[in-house]
């Protein structure tokens, strides 16, 4: 016997269509504004540290949620594939991220990690041969890295210097194609029915381990001392960069197309150099909009093939 579905799935009503406007809220604008709060998170405090903090705290809080709701525990199979999700798209990515804001500006930084759409297709055509090259798919690859070299590389004939140091920028990109492989490898993996219940785990298990690395760097010795500014950053990634936003990508992905989801990455960099300017006095240059123009092109044609 089918049953008709609640108010809440419904598209057709006032209350979903509100949600899903949050929701995509949350992703555009939300998410853009956590490269600034990193940005101000690492200036106070160790940035893997820092890392930690954020994720490890919103996973253990979602995964608590989760488990009062009546969501089962996940299986021993689920646990090492979730083991590995945590390592590749929470320790690797933003262990690099979070160290790289400390020599790089927030917007630049948005602009370098939308590469993730690239690297995802990328990983889709090696690991999983699900897609295949086009003449526009090459050239939007090169379009891309173009402006990814826009930035690192300096114009040593025109005595102009790079945007960026190059090491911290190679890191957010080694960072945004561990991402990548992760979501891919994940669409093979057996995991939770639940997405909130996986990404709570998977932030939980990736949060522990950048303690770990954090504790290797150094950076636990001695203690990290936590300033209000610094506290206030980390509790404002927590809520409204993990637990607002990070929730409504999960329940967006349920709902409604995985390219349209994806869209947040034309709009997130755009919010983080627009905030990097406005609120940390960070540049913009020729060099940033011509970079960050060139990706943006590149991750549009792409979600647009993949469409």
């Amino acid at each position: 016997m089918s049953t008709a579905p609640t108010t809440e799935q419904n598209p057709h009503t006032a209350g979903y269509r509100l949600r899903v406007l949050a929701s995509f809220f949350a992703i555009y604008i939300l998410w853009g504004t956590t490269f600034l709060g990193i940005r101000v998170a690492v200036e106070e405090m160790p940035p893997v540290f820092a890392a930690f903090a954020r994720f490890f705290t919103a996973g253990v809080i979602l995964f608590l949620f989760m488990r009062a709701k009546g969501e089962p525990m996940p299986a021993q199979v689920e646990w090492r594939n979730l083991f590995v999700l945590g390592l590749l798209m929470f320790t690797a990515e933003y262990a690099a991220l979070f160290w790289a804001e400390k020599y790089v500006p927030s917007g630049i930084a948005a602009v370098l990690a939308a590469t993730i759409p690239i690297f995802t297709f990328l990983a889709e055509i090696v690991v999983l041969r699900q897609q295949r090259w086009s003449a526009a798919i090459a050239a939007a690859t090169m379009i891309g890295f173009g402006g990814v070299a826009a930035l690192m590389l300096p114009a040593s004939g025109l005595g102009i210097p790079a945007a960026v140091p190059l090491w911290p920028a190679v890191a957010i990109l080694a960072g945004s194609s561990t991402w990548a492989v992760g979501g891919v490898l994940s669409r093979s993996m057996k995991l939770p029915t639940s997405r909130t219940m996986t990404s709570a785990c998977t932030m939980m298990l990736g949060g522990a381990m950048l303690l770990g690395v954090s504790a290797v760097c150094g950076e636990l010795n001695p203690l990290p001392h936590i300033s209000l500014r610094g506290l206030t950053a980390i509790v404002y990634l927590i809520v409204v960069g993990s637990l607002l936003a990070f929730t409504a990508y999960v329940w967006l992905l349920g709902h409604m197309p995985a390219t349209r989801v994806a869209s947040y990455a034309y709009v997130n960099p755009i919010v983080a150099v627009v905030l990097g300017y406005f609120l940390a006095g960070e540049a913009i240059t020729i060099r940033t909009v011509a970079g960050a123009v060139l990706v943006l092109v590149a991750v549009f044609v792409i979600m647009r093939a993949k469409k």
